[in-house]
Parts: structure tokens; sequence; C-alpha cells
């Protein structure tokens, strides 16, 4: 078993962050598990998150300005190269962590196969302050890489990686991706060992309208068809089925908000065989408007 006291080298990539960076930065310090450094990217931001920074006077703080800016997971891939911990882990600038998240998760690594401890967040929508948790179902622990095919749910801000084993791996992000480079990452390293999973949130992801993933639905949905077609080979045809299926969805969704009905009609037809559900047919006779007040999460 892992020294409950070994160094944790926690990541945070900042671009112009300084709506929400100082909030990040009090629920690092606010950490009950005190052995970590905080590897702190400045990606060539231009706004006040450097002085930020400096005016939390961080004693385990390593700064690192990049040479150039570059796409986030070149930038996580860089940031992985200036750690020193055991552990690694990743907070965005707008996300924030429990206080006992590192506690917590340091307890779990007590299984040579373990890369990854991960856990549920909230899910908080800025604009009108709601909340709630991420996952609701059971989820099992060890070698999931089947069910994260079936229904993905590792969260970058919740999970804790073994570095050892990262190294050995040789997996990184693939800077190829923008928005799903996350999700390539953690898939491949679930092919070959073992995840743990806490069931209580140890992190919240904020939503508001200038999170990646909602500026830039389109660009998500052409990633996730590049990734199916690099990896079909090594897909099963029930995999590779399953992940079609979750494609078609987002881009199902994604008209259904951004279109009009009639476009939303006549994707739900073409691929029924994919998208067919009671959820799926709610959502395209429910008027747009009052789908956002009750699906704020997507």
């Amino acid at each position: 078993m892992k020294s409950r006291k070994s160094l944790v080298s926690i990541i945070i990539n900042c671009y112009n962050g300084e709506k929400y960076l100082k909030d990040a930065l009090l629920s690092i310090k606010a950490q009950t598990y005190k052995n970590w450094e905080l590897i702190f990217w400045d990606n060539r931001s231009t706004d006040n998150s450097v002085k930020i920074l400096k005016s939390l006077k961080i004693k385990n703080l390593k700064y690192f300005l990049s040479k150039k800016h570059t796409s986030l997971y070149a930038a996580r891939n860089l940031a992985i190269q200036k750690t020193k911990g055991e552990y690694i882990g990743f907070i965005d600038v707008d996300d924030l962590w429990e206080k006992n998240k590192l506690k917590q998760q340091i307890k779990l690594f007590n299984d040579e196969k373990t890369i990854v401890v991960y856990g549920n967040l909230w899910l908080k929508n800025e604009k009108n302050n709601k909340k709630k948790k991420f996952i609701n179902y059971h989820v099992r622990d060890g070698y999931i890489y089947k069910d994260l095919i079936e229904k993905y749910n590792v969260g970058i801000l919740t999970s804790l990686i073994n570095k050892s084993l990262l190294k050995k791996s040789k997996v990184n992000f693939d800077n190829k991706y923008d928005i799903i480079g996350d999700y390539d990452f953690f898939i491949r390293l679930s092919k070959k060992y073992k995840f743990q999973f806490i069931k209580e949130p140890v992190a919240t992801y904020r939503i508001h309208q200038q999170n990646l993933s909602f500026l830039k639905k389109e660009k998500q949905i052409e990633e996730f068809f590049h990734w199916i077609k690099k990896n079909k080979k090594n897909l099963t045809k029930e995999e590779y089925l399953k992940i079609m299926s979750r494609i078609y969805n987002l881009e199902f969704i994604n008209l259904k908000f951004t279109k009009n009905f009639l476009n939303s009609f006549f994707y739900f037809v073409k691929f029924i065989e994919h998208i067919f559900s009671l959820k799926n047919i709610i959502i395209l006779l429910t008027p747009s408007y009052i789908l956002k007040k009750f699906m704020w999460f997507i």
C-alpha cells in the first residue's frame, strides 16, 4: 500500500481565468491532505490571473509560463512533465474541489493495478445556482473499460492518477483534440488498469456559457466521429454501436436546442434505430425554451 504521505502534484492549466480562479485556488489550499505541490501552467494569460495567483501566496507553488499558447491537451502534457509527485490531479480554473478530496482518494490506491481513483461531482449552474449530482446510479470498481463504453462518467476534475503507472502505460493526451481529449485518455487507460470510484461528490463542475463543451458542441461531435473512425478496428461491433448511439444522441440534442422542430424531427427519423427512447421522444416534442429550464446540465 502506498504511503498516505505521498506527494500529490496538482495541475491547473490557466488561460485568462481571472473570473473563477481565486475560488479554484482556495479549494486547493483548503485540502485536508497537505502534501501537495501546485503546478500552475500559465498558457500565456493576458488578464489578471497571475496577480490573483500571487496574492494568495501559495507556498508549494511551481509557476510555469508556456513558451507559446497551446491547446488545452498540449498544455496538460507539458505540465505533467513538471510534476514530482507520485500522484497527479487536475483542476481547471472554473472547478472546485471538496476539502477531503485528496484525503479520500489516497486511501484507495491499495492495489498495484489501480491507476485512477475518481468520484462523483456536483454540476452547478452559475446562472440560477441550481446544483445536482452528476452520477445517480451504481458504479463498479476495477476494470471498467466496457462500463465507460456503455456510459462514460469520468470527470478529469475528480480524478487522481498513479504517475508511475501512467508512465508505464505510455498514454498521454492527444493534442489533436480540443474537446474530447479526456474521454480518449481515460478510455485508453481503462483498457489496461483498474479504476476506483467514490460515490459522493469530490468536486464541483461549474456550468456557464464559457465552458468549451458548450461553446463548441459541433466540434465535440466532429471529434467523436473522428475518434470512432480512428478506433473502429479495435472495437467490437457492440462497442461500436454503443458509441455511435452516444454520438447520434449528442447530435440530436444539439439540433433540438439550436435548430427548429423539423430539423430535429427528420434527424430523429433518420437515426431512429440509434436514438429511439421515451426520453428522446419527450425531448423532440417539448418546446426548446421549456427543455432549457429542465435540462440546464446538458
